[in-house]
């Protein structure tokens, strides 16, 4: 990295599980980057621990009675409040951590504004991965992952021009499901499906690793991402989540990139991409401890959310949109215990069957089709 006075960075999703991996990092980090933004969506009390050890220049809570909770401790509210902070003059880079689509307004903004965005917000490419990358080309800002697959794959990559890459390989935990069998997955319970055998995560994207949905997202991230066809992206399960993700190069050549399973590596990689640093505060790796190392086959049939997912990123136009929004809706309710959880997959097939073939050229077709398939799950599933 460059000397100089330390980088701005804004934090969108604060007060989550990656918003809170990246304040641990950027805390060791003080000397290279400092916090100007922060934003929650409803814990505002963990947003005020923040903001007084921090100490940044923008605090915006979107939810939660944010009106009067914010106004009272003089934070922005309400939804507005991501793009505030990702268009902040004094902000380099912005972390969108956000969950969901409601990620994409400040994705863009920030894009728009020249800006370096480090993505946990897989679902802003999912549901507009053509309009974001045509936002990053125009406006002049920069696209770098934060999930620990496609992380992995810019590394392995390393700036390889895109015809030399033959197949992209992400891995999944398999979550806590992987060896139960179809009769079992019926009775599946909402503490079954919190039970993340390597990562702590939050409620959703727990849930979503637990219907690999979540690999499907990241199979139509990678894409957007990498430029890679969907028939060269492939998943294989590999338990001990040490193996991040393999290219595959034309020459047969394949580079795995490996690491101890902490979120702390790849947020740090996204802030400091392309160069690295030592005082990272990360355990060293150690192979004979984290072994043995092995991969099985996805169980297509029993996890049917990743071939759905899949099958929309083909497809294209608003049918990854229609995916997520599906996706979201049916695990809300999976949340809520209103639904069972081979119930959300049964979901998102139903509103793709609907709406797949739905126009997805604009930020506003886009966002109808997504209100469309969260009505279709409503309607037909929230009982």
């Amino acid at each position: 990295m460059t000397d100089g006075a330390p980088r701005g960075v804004a934090i969108l999703g604060s007060t989550g599980s990656i918003g809170t991996t990246a304040l641990r990092v950027l805390e060791r980090q003080a000397s290279r980057f400092r916090v100007v933004a922060l934003t929650a969506h409803r814990n505002a009390a963990l947003l005020a621990e923040q903001a007084a050890r921090f100490a940044p220049g923008y605090v915006g809570l979107v939810g939660n009675g944010g009106g009067s909770v914010g106004a009272a401790a003089g934070w922005g509210c309400g939804t507005d409040c991501l793009v505030e902070a990702a268009t902040r003059a004094d902000a380099d880079i912005v972390l969108n951590s956000v969950v969901g689509a409601a990620g994409l307004d400040a994705t863009l903004a920030a894009l728009s504004a020249g800006k370096r965005v480090a993505l946990a917000n897989k679902e802003t490419l999912v549901v507009a991965g053509e309009l974001v990358n045509a936002t990053a080309r125009t406006g002049g800002g920069e696209l770098v992952p934060v999930d620990s697959e496609h992380s992995a794959i810019l590394q392995c990559i390393a700036g390889r021009p895109q015809h030399e890459v033959r197949r992209l390989v992400l891995t999944a935990s398999g979550g806590p499901f992987r060896t139960w069998s179809r009769e079992r997955l019926e009775r599946a319970t909402l503490a079954d499906a919190l039970q993340h055998p390597t990562w702590s995560m939050g409620r959703k994207i727990t849930v979503d690793s637990a219907t690999l949905a979540n690999k499907a997202l990241e199979v139509i991230e990678a894409h957007f991402l990498f430029g890679i066809p969907y028939e060269r992206i492939e998943v294989v399960v590999h338990p001990q989540s040490v193996v991040h993700s393999f290219v595959e190069f034309v020459d047969g050549s394949v580079l795995a990139q490996m690491g101890v399973p902490s979120m702390e590596l790849p947020v740090l990689y996204a802030l400091t991409h392309p160069d690295r640093v030592s005082d990272t505060g990360v355990p060293p790796f150690d192979p004979v401890e984290l072994g043995p190392l092995t991969f099985e086959r996805v169980r297509g049939d029993d996890f049917p959310a990743l071939g759905l997912g899949m099958a929309a990123g083909r497809t294209g136009g608003a049918a990854p949109a229609v995916f997520n929004a599906a996706n979201e809706q049916a695990v809300a309710l999976f949340l809520d215990g209103r639904i069972g959880l081979l119930d959300i997959p049964r979901a998102i097939e139903d509103a793709l069957g609907r709406l797949a073939g739905a126009p997805g050229g604009t930020r506003e077709a886009l966002l109808d089709a997504d209100a469309a398939a969260r009505r279709v799950v409503l309607e037909r599933h929230g009982r």
